[in-house]
């Protein structure tokens, strides 16, 4: 089995370079450094090398800085983004090896990690090997400085303090050529390495040549376990960063199109290789964007969200359809690029009808059921916004303005509504299909009615009623531990009542009080 080959490499301005490369420009060699607030401070988090060369630095205050540097040019830190174009530096260097990971080591915390074990005679040797990845990196606009060595901790600190920007370390050669190296590229915490450098053990070559129990007793054991990762005697592994599938394909046009039609069909090209390729890791999208490219360079997007996993290419189209109207082409457009910007878990599915020709099942008809709503919801959500638009779900509460709570459609399933059961098994009364705040009746011919029976007549919303059947009463008391000042009055008596014009409502009484004020809260179909 061949000895490990480790490779690291050093990114010293990755975060400024991300951000040059991101707005569109080179570095010309002038200052420059994205600056983030920290304890209310604005601070440097990244500089390029002309910062770097006029001795600015990470972590200096962004008025120290331009006192240094007056012509410094700044732009505020994307975290995300910079975490993005990590993940995609590590599924470039795929290209040169099979395991890569991100370093998390400070500092240059996010250097690259690769196993080169058994792979560097395909490159050309070792020093090829290198010297290809430093290319590629450089063509990208980054600067980078690559070590290999027998081990993780050796390859980290060539090349973040050697002397080289590309070194080879010779097999079995670690401890000469991490000999002359300061103690900081052993990874140890600043005050451990100050409190080295203060008993005179200022490189990797005076630490290892005292005896290791007495440097135990002065400075931990964690001193002595980074020596030994750098030295190769206490394994260190590289984990490979599990790739993020990117669902995204790209149309190259060779003429500038401008019109609705065109762009459309454009996209149905990309959606039946996007939706090709959720289906093969069993996907669907929650999210997507089209990015149409103008001839004048400027970019056009249309974005959609959706209720539920998809990858119907149709059913998305029909989703594009107005965005896509919305696009201002300009002169033209010349490429397309469709995403998927956010998927979910969808398995597969049986859509086929019947056998023997047959009618489709009830499930069948309920998953079609299911797909309508769903383009309902995205299609109103990418309207106005998936927030507004809502469903209701059932709640635990015998109180009728708590029996339920909305809940935006996207995000939530259908409800279980079925009939609820007291202990007993007795099913719960009926509740209307319209529920309001209650509405004070005013009772006529009170000396007709019974105290404890709805009115026989009664004015509501302008109105005249009379009652025809009444059914009741059905008593619900307050929640003890929820105080809504609507309940104070106690318990109520609520009665399904009918009445000879038509409508059916719900009325109920305080048995409270010593002659009954009757209201209505809701009306049944």
């Amino acid at each position: 089995m061949p000895r490990r080959r480790i490779i690291s490499v050093a990114l010293p301005h990755l975060g400024a370079e991300c951000r040059l490369r991101h707005d569109g420009q080179a570095d010309a060699g002038q200052p420059f450094a994205v600056t983030a607030q920290e304890a209310g401070t604005l601070r440097l988090v990244s500089v390029n090398r002309a910062a770097a060369a006029a001795e600015l630095a990470a972590g200096m205050v962004l008025t120290d800085a331009r006192a240094i540097c007056p012509g410094l040019a700044t732009r505020p830190a994307e975290p995300e983004r910079l975490a993005d174009f990590r993940r995609a530096l590590v599924r470039w260097a795929g290209r040169f090896s099979p395991t890569v990971g991100l370093d998390t080591a400070e500092p240059g915390a996010g250097a690259l990690l690769l196993d080169a074990t058994g792979v560097a005679h395909l490159f050309g040797g070792e020093a090829d090997m290198l010297s290809g990845l430093l290319t590629g990196l450089g063509k990208q606009g980054l600067s980078a400085r690559a070590a290999m060595a027998d081990n993780r901790g050796a390859a980290w600190a060539l090349a973040h303090f050697g002397r080289e920007r590309a070194v080879v370390v010779p097999r079995g050669q670690v401890r000469a050529a991490l000999g002359p190296l300061p103690v900081s590229a052993l990874r140890l915490e600043p005050a451990t390495a100050e409190a080295l450098a203060a008993t005179g053990l200022r490189t990797i070559g005076d630490v290892a040549g005292v005896p290791r129990g007495a440097l135990a007793r002065r400075f931990g054991v964690e001193t002595m376990r980074r020596l030994d990762q750098a030295l190769g005697i206490e394994p260190e592994p590289v984990t490979a960063l599990r790739a993020t599938p990117v669902f995204a394909a790209r149309l190259t046009l060779p003429e500038p199109i401008g019109l609705v039609s065109d762009v459309m069909a454009g996209l149905e090209r990309l959606l039946e290789r996007v939706c090709h390729h959720l289906e093969r890791e069993q996907r669907g999208a929650r999210a997507m964007r089209l990015s149409a490219r103008r001839v004048d360079g400027a970019d056009q997007t249309a974005m959609i969200r959706l209720a539920r996993p998809m990858r119907d290419p149709m059913r998305l189209r029909a989703l594009f359809q107005p965005k896509v109207e919305a696009i201002e082409a300009g002169f033209g457009i010349d490429a397309l690029r469709l995403e998927a910007i956010e998927a979910e878990a969808l398995p597969p599915a049986q859509t086929g009808a019947a056998l023997h020709g047959g009618a489709p099942t009830q499930g069948q008809r309920r998953a079609t059921e299911d797909d309508r709503l769903a383009d309902l919801i995205a299609r109103v959500g990418n309207r106005i916004g998936f927030e507004a638009v809502i469903r209701l779900l059932p709640a635990e509460s015998h109180i009728p303005e708590r029996a339920f709570i909305m809940a935006a459609a996207a995000w939530s399933g259908p409800g279980d509504w079925q009939p609820r059961h007291d202990p007993n098994g007795r099913e719960h009364a009926a509740r209307p299909i319209t529920l309001f705040p209650p509405e004070p009746v005013t009772e006529l011919d009170p000396g007709q009615s019974a105290p404890i029976h709805p009115p026989a007549r009664f004015r509501w919303r302008g109105r005249t009623l009379a009652t025809l059947r009444a059914t009741g009463p059905e008593r619900i008391a307050p929640e003890w531990w929820w105080d809504d000042p609507a309940w104070r009055g106690g318990a109520r008596d609520y009665w399904r009542v009918e009445t000879a014009e038509g409508p059916r409502l719900w009325l109920f009484h305080t048995p409270q009080a010593n002659w009954p004020a009757w209201h209505v809260q809701g009306e049944f179909a």
